[in-house]
C-alpha cells in the first residue's frame, strides 16, 4: 500500500536501472522519522523523499529507505515486527563525517550512543550511534596522517 500522492521524482524502473555497484536499502518504520535522524545526526543530503521511499546521498554514496508498509507483498514482511531491532550484525559506516558533531546531535535527540566518539588505532575518530529503527551507524573521520 503506497501512501505517496502524485508522481515520484523519477520513475521506479528508471531509478532501478540506474543503480550500480553496492547499494543499501534500509527498511524503516517511518520514513520521516528516519530522515530526521539522517539530516540531524548524519548530516546527509536527502535527494528525494515521500511517505514510502527516500533516496539519500553522502559524498559519492547513495542509499534508499523504504517504509515497512511498502513491503506488504515482500517475503520479508512477516519479519518486520515493530519491536524487533533492525540490522543486527551489520555496521553501517559513514566516512568523512564529524563523529563529535554526530554524537552531540544524537544526544540532543536522545538517540542511543553505543560507544562515544574516540580516536581508534586504525586511524579514525569514530562514534557508534543506533538510529530509531535499530540500525548501527559508525560515523568516522580520519585522524593524523595526510587524510
Amino acid at each position: 500500500m503506497k501512501l505517496r500522492q502524485g508522481q515520484p521524482w523519477m520513475p521506479a524502473d528508471e531509478y532501478g536501472r540506474s543503480l550500480r555497484g553496492l547499494t543499501l536499502n534500509l527498511l524503516v518504520r517511518d520514513v520521516e522519522r528516519a530522515l530526521a535522524f539522517a539530516r540531524e545526526v548524519l548530516g546527509v543530503e536527502v535527494v528525494y523523499s515521500d511517505p514510502d521511499f527516500a533516496m539519500l546521498r553522502h559524498g559519492p554514496s547513495e542509499w534508499m529507505l523504504h517504509a515497512d508498509h511498502t513491503y506488504r507483498d515482500h517475503p520479508l514482511h512477516g519479519s518486520l515486527a515493530a519491536e524487533d531491532p533492525r540490522g543486527i550484525g551489520a555496521e553501517i559506516r559513514l566516512h568523512d563525517t564529524d563523529p563529535d558533531a554526530a554524537e552531540a546531535a544524537a544526544r540532543v535527540r536522545d538517540d542511543p550512543i553505543l560507544a562515544a566518539a574516540m580516536d581508534k588505532p586504525h586511524g579514525v575518530r569514530e562514534v557508534f550511534i543506533i538510529d530509531p529503527d535499530g540500525y548501527l551507524w559508525a560515523v568516522d573521520r580520519p585522524i593524523g596522517g595526510d587524510a
